[in-house]
């Protein structure tokens, strides 16, 4: 006969301590702010949280008790309790003291740590990683469509006369309504793709004439120099999202939506991936900047393996900075060989770049020997992926991610950080706010997890990473 799972009545959540990856205790956010814990009240749920569980992120026990929230102690948080909610992977300690058949919810990362898989799984401990969620089915925003299908309509003449491969993009300014043409781009496989300030001028632009498009929109770049016509002079290719959504946007996102049936599964359900990339590039430019402090942010040559989610966050960042030429390497620059030319006198370098489980450990878009005659000294290299020994990260010199205890090392005379949680850098309390809203969204919303293991949804049944039991 198969065991039923009944419906969550109680969520116990406790607060971070030390554990395999949070050396120290630095990571204090919490998975549910007090809001959100009145939420989960109002829903018929009782919550016990433990004691300060809030506290290292500024919400106070005052503040729960204020939800209906039920305090207690780090004795008593454990005991009879069906749903364990907490932000990172537990300490070991910790699992001795879970209820057999208890669940817990949180950021897993089960394959990375080995032994304590091995240790839930004995203890039959249920575990729903919650970086493994995903939205089910896909959901894609009109504005990422619209920035994809007015990227198809600027590439196809030179898909028409098969020139793509050598056609240099540039992309004048970043904003949400074009990080959808990126992709797209990115997937396009142009000979370069690269990111623009709206100030630079046509005598520093490396690209003109048929063999190169300028993709823009007018909604905020207002063209100030009158760059555009001087590149039209000059038979460069200039293509407007603004102009293409005034005139057949909507039919052409339409036409896209009705081609294009959502898939599966789509974005992690609860991540802070824009943050992650953000928090990323401002830690590499800080650290640039004091290795090389002659270095003028216009001249920085920064390169970005990958334009998914986290890239763009990266992405962002660097343009906001004021980097003048950010290049965005998608998978044919990344090939062995072709991507030694875009390495060369890097000043800093983002992965954002995942790589299939079976690649991981075996394929290296940025290996040892580029960090030793490539990059030049003081130059940084930032992963945004990250990895353990037994899960390993595309930048081969990364065996494991690094923590705020010691958030870097330097190998070659390459400043290289791969930090386990890019936005504790400075973004802890807007980023546990965020993650405590998609945690209820998924707990009471379309997902409904608190129904239960018997019914969980698509998106969150590929998440169950130990169990049922």
């Amino acid at each position: 006969m198969s065991p039923t799972f009944p419906r969550y009545s109680s969520i116990a959540l406790v607060k971070e301590i030390e554990s395999p990856e949070n050396p120290g205790g630095l990571e204090r956010r919490v998975a549910l702010v007090p809001s959100d814990v009145g939420q989960l009240v109002k829903s018929g749920i009782k919550v016990y949280v433990e004691l300060g569980a809030g506290e290292g992120v500024g919400f106070s026990d005052d503040e729960y008790i204020a939800n209906n929230a039920i305090m207690q102690t780090a004795e008593q948080i454990y005991k009879d309790k069906a749903l364990i909610i907490k932000f990172k992977g537990p300490a070991l300690s910790s699992i001795e003291q879970m209820n057999e058949n208890s669940t817990l919810f949180c950021m897993a990362h089960f394959h990375s740590y080995p032994d304590r898989a091995k240790m839930l799984q004995d203890r039959r401990i249920n575990v729903i990683a919650m970086e493994e969620i995903c939205e089910s089915p896909k959901q894609d925003s009109d504005s990422r469509v619209l920035g994809r299908v007015a990227m198809n309509e600027a590439l196809k003449p030179f898909f028409e006369d098969n020139t793509i491969g050598g056609l240099r993009v540039r992309v004048i300014g970043w904003s949400e309504r074009v990080r959808g043409a990126i992709n797209r781009c990115g997937n396009r496989s142009p000979r370069s793709l690269q990111v623009i300030q709206p100030s630079t001028s046509l005598e520093e632009l490396d690209a003109t004439g048929v063999n190169a498009l300028y993709f823009y929109d007018s909604k905020t770049f207002k063209d100030s120099n009158g760059i555009l016509n001087k590149l039209r002079a000059l038979r460069t290719h200039i293509f407007d999202i603004n102009d293409f959504e005034s005139e057949q946007g909507q039919q052409a996102i339409a036409d896209y939506r009705a081609s294009h049936p959502p898939a599966q599964f789509g974005l992690r359900r609860i991540q802070c991936l824009h943050e992650t990339g953000q928090a990323g590039a401002r830690y590499g430019i800080g650290l640039l900047t004091e290795s090389k402090p002659i270095a003028n942010k216009e001249n920085i040559k920064a390169v970005i393996l990958g334009y998914g989610n986290v890239a763009q966050g990266a992405l962002d960042e660097l343009h906001q900075q004021g980097i003048k030429n950010i290049h965005i390497l998608g998978r044919t620059h990344t090939a062995k060989g072709r991507i030694n030319y875009w390495l060369k006198d890097a000043d800093i370098v983002i992965n954002g770049a995942e790589q299939s489980a079976e690649l991981r450990g075996k394929n290296f878009l940025l290996s040892n020997q580029h960090i030793k005659d490539l990059i030049p000294e003081n130059s940084v290299i930032i992963d945004l992926v990250g990895g353990s020994p037994t899960n390993r990260s595309p930048v081969e010199a990364v065996m494991s991610c690094s923590f705020l205890t010691e958030p870097y090392f330097v190998q070659d005379g390459v400043i290289i950080s791969s930090l386990w949680g890019w936005p504790m850098m400075g973004m802890m309390r807007e980023t546990a706010i965020r993650y405590s809203g998609q945690i209820v969204e998924v707990l009471i919303g379309h997902e409904k997890l608190i129904d239960g293991l018997e019914h969980l949804k698509p998106g969150v049944k590929r998440a169950l990473v130990c169990g049922p039991f």
